[in-house]
């Protein structure tokens, strides 16, 4: 079979049915890094999103090995695919709306097309859940609401830092945000949410305050600092807001396909980043583990090498 070139948007739904190596469904840093693995591999790719990526919304991350003074999310996102043009590969935009198998191969739908692939890698993350919150992107791109402790815990020290309780771990964010402030408020997410006897012993022993009124909204001062609305009629304004209401994994496809799933809707993957469904590989914030953008890139060469190793060789042929 001849190696297929990545077709364009147009053009994608009215090829016969050429088969990829591997299909990549999402474009964030999990998603890229494994196509660019793939396509130094020779391998024939292509990448399909449909332009969600939470790696964008990220004003400045400084957990991301080699740039001292931090990249922005978007910046980093463009480096990417600058890096994956290289090797004659680029990002579809759309979605795949379906996913299934015939035969020995994976097939997509796509905006009335198909495509066909030997292998499937997902890379399509995660749906933030969390309470309206008025001006939301820019309040994030000030860096005055945030979605991550462990990304940049580093960047609050000693700001007013307020948290809500979260659906599996009410406290523990919140006792992990001690680690960078003195000044932790915790707030109540919901009246069917109570803490426990054992949960308000350590925020106390961590000297984290508890505000009990469940949390009703959240609204952006004059400054752009958060304030938070709570049912009792009063306002609490800080510096810095991690909601914490929780996520789930966008892995709707690979569950039409029976793939095992744990907590969230989040996919259970093997020592490869394999999912229950043979072929059908998963990286970053979709898949169970650590929701951090080194950790996507570090999984997507894990799965990409072995999808490399496991699929038909290609020999090179010998040069004239």
């Amino acid at each position: 079979m001849t190696e297929p070139t990545t077709p364009d948007a147009t053009a994608l739904s009215s090829l016969p049915p050429t088969v990829f190596d591997t299909l990549v469904i999402g474009a964030g840093p999990g998603g890229l890094s494994a196509a660019i693995y793939l396509r130094r591999f020779l391998r024939s790719v292509v990448v399909v999103d449909k332009g969600h990526s939470r790696l964008e919304l990220i004003p400045v991350t400084r957990n991301y090995p080699g740039f001292a003074d931090g990249i922005p999310g978007r910046a980093l996102r463009a480096r990417l695919l600058e890096q994956l043009a290289q090797y004659d590969a680029r990002v579809i935009e759309g979605e795949i709306t379906g996913l299934r198998r015939e035969g020995e191969y994976f097939v997509a739908d796509y905006e009335g097309g198909q495509v066909w692939a030997q292998t499937v890698l997902l890379a399509t993350g995660i749906a933030d859940a969390g309470l309206p919150i008025a001006q939301w992107r820019e309040a994030v791109a000030r860096g005055a609401v945030r979605m991550c402790p462990v990304c940049d815990g580093f960047d609050v020290i000693d700001r007013r830092v307020a948290l809500a309780t979260g659906q599996a771990t009410p406290v523990a964010h919140a006792l992990f945000m001690r680690t960078f402030t003195a000044d932790v408020t915790l707030f109540e997410r919901g009246a069917d949410a109570r803490l426990g006897a054992a949960e308000l012993r350590a925020l106390d022993l961590a000297g984290v305050r508890y505000i009990e009124s469940p949390l009703k909204g959240v609204s952006m001062s004059a400054a752009m600092r958060p304030v938070l609305h709570t049912e009792d009629g009063r306002d609490h304004e800080f510096d810095v807001f991690y909601p914490m209401l929780g996520e789930n994994a966008r892995s709707e496809l690979a569950g039409a396909l029976g793939a095992q799933m744990a907590d969230c809707a989040e996919l259970v993957v093997d020592q490869y980043q394999c999912t229950t469904v043979p072929g059908l590989y998963a990286v970053g914030d979709v898949v169970r583990g650590l929701n951090q953008i080194s950790v996507a890139a570090g999984q997507a060469a894990v799965a990409s090498t072995h999808l490399h190793n496991m699929l038909p060789r290609r020999l090179r042929a010998t040069q004239a």
